[in-house]
């Protein structure tokens, strides 16, 4: 039997750095550095980069770590770092060479991102105990993607993961695709992640993990073979969020022996009251997280309640995405019009014009040019 244990997000920030700064790494990973399988993987959510590298201009914050943070890993036995995430680009390719030139020097494998686009999409074949697997990893559009002439990460393009999964299944004996992607602090799947997810499973894939919203999801298996669509923050710690969505999750350790695939869930609390991962092992809070998450997959397998409850979602953030369109361009403002206490400039006709823009693929494309 082969054991392959899947870990989320990891940025070290805040009192985690500050401990692996010190070199305590058994502070941070002790209580799961034990936690028994043959390959470990987890997502490496930032860039290795010097106070000097400048960070790219970008929505949202720039990620960065020592090489301590990849030395922390090695210290808490993970084998491969997942590089398909919206932070691994954060300081250009200079941030991205620095590293994977860690990771080598450690000898950690990874996966979805490289110095270009061709890189950044290889599979990642590995022979583990006789059998072989092959790991894909993509991520949703933001501005961490490699180009032709950039590093990156490797894009969320079905297409491009039909064809790595269709090379995979002439090449290994086991597929695993890794996803990050999904809407922030949202706890279930938008119904697109859904259908693109069995559809890799419809490839061949035989399983499908997700990662990126900061708190966890449910799972289901769509023909015998298992998708989870979100994992939570792995380590991650915030000053703001306290015993919350954010400081729960779970890593997934995926059984294989010859063609039969098993699963368990081991829940953890993150970066609450100390700053480390660590395994729930009071009975309260094992049954309270069991029931969470036996109510998502109700949701999950229930396309018409999904359906509701993401449509009530995007009815609350509607004003909030509009307000980017409006001449308000301080949060004051911005949040004086998402509540509907300043007026909207934009006529029926421009929001006409702009959802052309978007939607039409051809449109989309020269719309997007032009926004670079």
């Amino acid at each position: 039997m082969t054991k392959i244990l899947i870990a989320a997000d990891y940025y070290p920030r805040r009192r985690v750095a500050e401990e692996i700064e010190k070199g305590h790494y058994e502070t941070v990973f002790g209580k799961i550095k034990p936690i028994e399988a043959d390959y470990k993987i987890v997502n490496f959510e930032c860039a290795v980069a010097l106070d000097e590298d400048a960070p790219i201009k970008k929505c949202g914050p720039n990620l960065k770590c020592t090489a301590k943070g990849v030395e922390a890993l090695v210290y808490a036995g993970f084998d491969c770092a997942t590089l398909a995430n919206n932070h691994f680009y954060d300081y250009g390719d200079t941030g991205v060479k620095r590293t994977l030139d860690q990771l080598k020097k450690y000898n950690v494998d990874y996966v979805g991102g490289g110095l270009d686009l061709e890189e950044a999409q290889k599979t990642l074949y590995k022979n583990i105990d006789g059998e072989s697997f092959a790991f894909i990893n993509c991520c949703e559009h933001e501005f961490s993607i490699a180009s032709q002439y950039t590093a990156g990460s490797n894009p969320l393009n079905p297409m491009a993961q039909w064809y790595a999964i269709t090379e995979a299944k002439q090449k290994a004996d086991h597929i695993i695709v890794i996803v990050h992607g999904g809407p922030e602090h949202y706890s279930l799947p938008t119904p697109r992640m859904v259908e693109t997810y069995r559809f890799f499973i419809d490839a061949g894939a035989d399983v499908v993990i997700n990662h990126h919203q900061h708190c966890f999801s449910g799972y289901e298996e769509y023909k015998g073979k298992p998708i989870f669509y979100g994992l939570g923050n792995f380590c991650f710690d915030s000053y703001n969020d306290k015993y919350t969505f954010w400081n729960k999750g779970y890593m997934v350790l995926l059984s294989f022996e010859e063609k039969t695939l098993s699963y368990k869930l081991i829940p953890y609390c993150q970066c609450y009251k100390e700053p480390a991962v660590m395994p729930l092992e009071d009975k309260s809070e094992i049954e309270e997280f069991n029931e969470k998450i036996k109510s998502l997959n109700e949701v999950i397998c229930n396309p018409e309640l999904l359906k509701e409850k993401y449509m009530d979602k995007l009815g609350k953030s509607k004003e909030h995405f509009l307000s980017v369109l409006e001449p308000y361009n301080s949060r004051i403002m911005c949040s004086l019009f998402s509540r509907g206490l300043l007026p909207s400039f934009l006529g029926e006709k421009r929001k006409l014009q702009i959802l052309n823009w978007i939607e039409c693929e051809s449109h989309n494309e020269k719309f997007l040019f032009a926004l670079k």
